[in-house]
């Protein structure tokens, strides 16, 4: 079953059990689907694509968590919270620490990066490595602590 097929489901299942906020998050999600697939003038959606807008939905209400937690609106901060913990079901399994170490390692060794001047190829070359797996936020982080 594909992941587009599995949101299908999810979203029959969330009305089944009257799950409004799941249900909203779902259709929320479903949305952005469709304008993607608008966007590339295509039917379907492969699963690495699904995954990268799921990590872009994921990335937009980090954001307005940020946002709405200077404003002082905690209660719209939990809502996002919430949309982020239903969005992930949709992610692969998150990269063990100690093993995107090692393959940051391996890709440093493998690209001969020298310097912080040598992030960006090592750093585009992890994200294709993990395929998801990992943030951009904490690639970034360790490359540049493992860069001298």
């Amino acid at each position: 079953m594909t992941l587009q097929e599995r949101l299908s489901q999810e979203i029959k299942s969330a009305m089944l059990a009257k799950d409004a906020d799941r249900l909203g998050t779902l259709r929320l999600l479903k949305s952005a689907l469709g304008y993607a697939q608008i966007e590339k003038k295509s039917e379907t959606t492969s699963d690495a694509d699904f995954v990268a807008l799921v990590q872009k939905e994921v990335k937009k209400r980090r954001d307005s968590i940020e946002q709405f937690e200077k404003g002082g609106r905690a209660e719209l901060a939990v809502k996002e919270n919430q949309e982020i913990a239903v969005l992930e079901t949709f992610l692969p399994q998150a990269m063990p620490e100690a093993e995107l170490q090692n393959l940051i390692q391996a890709t440093i060794q493998e690209l001969g990066a020298t310097s912080k001047k040598d992030m960006g190829p090592v750093i585009k070359a992890i994200q294709a490595k993990a395929a998801g797996r990992a943030d951009g936020k904490t690639i970034s982080g360790m490359v540049g602590r493992l860069l001298p």
